[in-house]
């Protein structure tokens, strides 16, 4: 078993290398949580929001679980999610998913995992309801990769239909929810075309990004 003495060294490193570089960086973060940002991402280890977008702890609400799905009866994203709007009133609601996203592929495989699988029927709907995006003989890379994409696409549309969000916009809250994806072996973000502003929004804004997915995207290397 490994041993985790040097997580602990390594935060006292990082602390005070913090407070040579930002004296009073940690008081000021203990008085007050004013992020503008909310992202909803997935669990995987090698997608740490807030160093992908160059921000500091304190600038960003973060909610993460397998191949970042929305759920309406999902309590835990859901109670993130107001919290964000409502208390922490936050100005983008970020959806991120990544290619090479283990639990998309065991979605697209059909892969026996265990309890998992229940949760990952969520990203196999998401298939399902778009089967004419992956025509017979489709290469899988490209297929999971394609699933990443329309899964991000499917889950922003879920935020969107939240009657925490809905409310948010009909009182005139400023809010934005935008679909990203993320590249493992470059480290590029990437807009997938999908940002909702206001109620109404949505039913001509998704089929338009939905549609910037059918040609094939030449990034079947992201694995």
């Amino acid at each position: 078993m490994a041993d985790v003495s040097d997580l602990l060294a390594n935060n006292r490193r990082w602390a005070r290398q913090m407070n040579e570089h930002e004296p009073g960086f940690f008081n000021r973060l203990a008085r007050q949580q004013a992020p503008r940002y909310m992202w909803i991402g997935c669990a995987d280890s090698r997608v740490p929001a807030n160093q992908i977008v160059g921000l500091l702890p304190g600038e960003m609400f973060v909610h993460r679980n397998v191949a970042n799905v929305v759920v309406h009866t999902d309590l835990n994203c859901l109670s993130v999610l107001q919290f964000a709007v409502d208390v922490l009133q936050v100005e983008h609601v970020i959806v991120c998913g990544h290619y090479g996203c283990g639990g998309i592929q065991a979605a697209w495989k059909k892969t026996e995992l265990g309890l998992i699988d229940n949760w990952l029927h969520h990203v196999q709907d998401v298939a399902e309801q778009h089967a004419d995006l992956f025509p017979r003989g489709i290469d899988d890379a490209e297929a999971v990769a394609r699933l990443a994409e329309l899964n991000v696409l499917s889950q922003v549309a879920n935020v969107c239909r939240t009657t925490i969000v809905l409310d948010a916009w009909r009182r005139a809250q400023p809010l934005a929810v935008h679909g990203w994806i993320y590249g493992l072996n470059d480290g590029l973000l990437r807009d997938l075309g999908l940002t909702v502003t206001r109620d109404g929004a949505l039913a001509a804004a998704l089929p338009r990004a939905i549609a910037g997915l059918a040609a094939p995207h030449g990034r079947t290397d992201q694995r």
